[in-house]
């Protein structure tokens, strides 16, 4: 089963003829005298067998193998037995596949009907027969029927996955949303490529994503709220969450701070710390399930209603094209490709495919490379606007607000900065919010009860020695990209226009606190409750994944030649931000403050009533990549917290230009405008000048959550 589950069928095979003859030695074809246990397990290699002769197209194989096991448990347990249903599923797929509908069509009926009377009408094994039930009579030509089967198996699904995402660690979430890729691909393949003027699939296709797409994170950050609102109330919840704030802690510190250790020895407390950590998050989830709400499944209109008339949401998904008139499992899969749906405040959706994934990642990276280094990049920039935004453009109407929620290797470039026709730079004709998927419509609010005043951190110490250190001042804000080998070596040097933007900042918000220096520690950060806004003007990093670096580029050093040290798998602990003492973390003798504070400890800061988070760093906006569930980095981090609109960069940024950009914003945002209309009028003045025209100085900062403007 393990060999069939990778497509090892060479290696699956021999081994289920090897059970299936062992067993029938011992039972006997017919033993009477032998429990029915042993039968189901004799049907179980059968049905094995034939699924693996099924998956490799040979039917007539197949086909003897799901009757024989059909007739043995009927004869054993009776034609009413719901282990009867796995058989009659099997031989409706042989004889569906071969054209004979109607020898399929009982089958899958009366395995449906066996499965819902004892298992229930929700049951997982129900939405597997009704998505069967689908492609059957879409073969069969009857569109109709096959998109209402469809629709009732993905609900199925969708119940389920609600009812599993109440339990379990973020990465038995994250393990467990990969059962439902086969079936979001094939919504999204049959409106792309079966269906193209199909409504109903389309809508269907759309709502599927909206309701999958970045799942793991709202299941998280819902838990990690809901717990926090009890925490006045409930003395075992505060002990639940102050053990999950502390194995954060000692997690950060093990791999930054502490006196080096053998590789071996440290790599057993990481993988027992993680461990420790998982089982706290399955606690959480538990605890968090007591308190939480029933909430509806999203709706198309739902979000429909939370849209502006100027907007259109683009939703882009990678997928897998599923070919259902394939005779094989190698035939059913193309290469994964890239497809976007684009909503307006009413009407249907519209898809249109995209192109092959692998050369749209391939420009993407190119195109960020270029971006952050100042290389040339105009035929770049135009050559990846044909192959996202042409297609797009004619179905984006009169939308000037672009709400773009991106997938894979495209959730890491500021489309901003990609070039129309007429050589124009998107941010000159379209305001852009990035959302992790359209569904982050339906969680904005505007909770602004228990703020305190607005908090800046800017000219941090690095050093926080006694005497004053002349230090090298650092033309950008960060370090160079390093790999988890060079932990141990990352070091930062002073950030002069911090300290103007900081005084710039506290002249337009006169009731902001500044902490600057040696105030501007780990400590003080993890002790805010709730700042309105929350400005940190330092050097961020982010570390790439050692094993499988999926942001590959030589111009952004991510790919160094030095041998690994160290496998620090987490990339919330590759990513994060350097504050006062930074640079003496091996010598801090308080754990709790070395001076590093990282993505997975920022995801326990208290953001609730937080309207807007500004990183005014270099890579803030970094992260591992993850297909469907977007950037693990800073950002989750912060929606994990609570905050509600996060602006943060996506690559290394120069700190003159970085501080003319901020206090802009500021400026825009005390003159009322929206929180990322904001932004991009900033922008706008950094491209009309002189000095820092060209994209390298003005489209790091993207700007994602809310968009509108701040409350009082």
């Amino acid at each position: 089963a393990l060999y069939q589950a990778q497509k090892k069928y060479s290696q699956a095979e021999p081994l289920y003829l090897r059970s299936l003859a062992l067993l029938e030695k011992v039972l006997g074809r017919e033993n009477r005298s032998v429990n029915n246990l042993s039968y189901i397990t004799v049907a179980t290699s059968l049905n094995g067998l034939a699924l693996i002769y099924y998956s490799q197209g040979k039917y007539q194989q197949a086909e003897p193998l799901y009757l024989r096991s059909l007739t043995l448990l009927e004869k054993v347990l009776g034609k009413e037995n719901p282990s009867i249903a796995n058989s009659l599923n099997g031989l409706a797929l042989i004889y569906s596949s071969q054209g004979k509908y109607q020898q399929a069509k009982p089958l899958y009926l009366r395995s449906l009907a066996l499965v819902e009377k004892v298992q229930g009408k929700k049951h997982p094994n129900v939405a597997t027969i009704l998505i069967n039930l689908a492609a059957l009579y879409y073969l069969d030509g009857d569109i109709a029927r096959a998109t209402d089967y469809f629709q009732r198996g993905l609900e199925i699904q969708t119940q389920n996955l609600n009812l599993i995402f109440a339990v379990g660690s973020e990465k038995s979430k994250q393990d467990y949303i990969r059962n439902f890729l086969g079936t979001t691909d094939s919504a999204v393949s049959l409106s792309v490529q079966e269906f193209r003027n199909n409504s109903t699939a389309a809508s269907l296709a759309l709502t599927t994503v909206l309701r999958r797409k970045g799942l793991v994170l709202d299941a998280v950050a819902d838990s990690i709220q809901i717990l926090r609102s009890k925490l006045d109330k409930n003395p075992e919840t505060q002990k639940l969450f102050a053990q999950w704030l502390q194995i954060q802690q000692q997690l950060s510190a093990l791999i930054y701070s502490q006196p080096e250790k053998q590789t071996a020895n440290l790599k057993t407390q990481l993988e027992k710390l993680e461990a420790e950590k998982e089982k706290l998050e399955a606690a959480i989830s538990v605890k968090s399930a007591e308190f939480r709400q029933q909430t509806q499944p999203v709706e198309l209109s739902a979000i429909q209603a939370k849209m502006p008339k100027d907007a259109a949401l683009v939703e882009i998904v990678q997928y897998q094209p599923y070919n259902i008139k394939a005779k094989t499992d190698a035939q059913r899969y193309g290469k994964p490709r890239y497809a976007a749906a684009v909503l307006r405040s009413s009407g249907e959706p519209k898809w249109v495919d995209l192109g092959e994934a692998a050369e749209i990642d391939k420009l993407a990276i190119d195109f960020r490379a270029a971006l952050a280094t100042g290389k040339i990049f105009k035929k770049l920039a135009r050559t990846l606007d044909a192959k996202l935004i042409a297609p797009i453009r004619p179905l984006l109407g009169d939308a000037s607000h672009i709400l773009i929620s991106p997938d894979g290797q495209l959730t890491l470039i500021p489309f901003e900065a990609l070039r129309d026709e007429q050589d124009k730079f998107l941010i000159q004709n379209y305001a852009f919010s990035y959302l992790t998927s359209g569904r982050d419509l339906l969680r904005f609010n505007s909770n602004v009860k228990n703020a305190s005043a607005p908090v800046v951190l800017a000219d941090i110490d690095y050093n926080q020695t006694q005497t004053v250190v002349s230090a090298k001042p650092s033309g950008v804000r960060g370090s160079q990209n390093r790999r988890s080998g060079e932990l141990a070596n990352l070091e930062f040097e002073s950030l002069p226009a911090t300290k103007e933007e900081a005084a710039a900042i506290k002249k337009i918000l006169p009731n902001a606190k500044l902490l600057l220096g040696k105030d501007a520690t780990e400590t003080a950060v993890k002790q805010l409750q709730n700042p309105s806004i929350l400005h940190l003007a330092t050097h961020g990093f982010f570390i790439a994944d050692v094993e499988q670096n999926l942001n590959a580029s030589a111009d952004l050093e991510l790919t160094p030649s030095q041998p690994k040290i160290l496998e620090v798998e987490n990339p919330l602990l590759r990513s994060g931000l350097a504050l006062a003492g930074f640079n003496q973390r091996k010598q801090a003798t308080n754990n709790n403050d070395d001076g590093v504070l990282t993505a997975l400890e920022v995801a326990g800061l208290d953001l609730r009533s937080n309207q807007l988070v500004v990183l005014s760093a270099c890579d803030t906006g970094n992260g591992d990549v993850k297909v469907g569930d977007g950037v693990y980095g800073l950002r989750r981090a912060l929606v994990i917290a609570g905050s509600q609109t996060q602006v943060l960069s996506l690559w290394l940024v120069d700190d003159t230009a970085t501080k003319e950009l901020m206090v802009k914003y500021y400026q825009n945002l005390q003159a009322g405008k929206g929180r990322h209309e904001a932004l991009r009028s900033a922008q706008l003045d950094l491209l009309n000048s002189q000095e820092y025209s060209e994209p390298q100085f003005w489209a790091a900062f993207v700007p994602s959550g809310n968009w509108t403007a701040l409350g009082k």
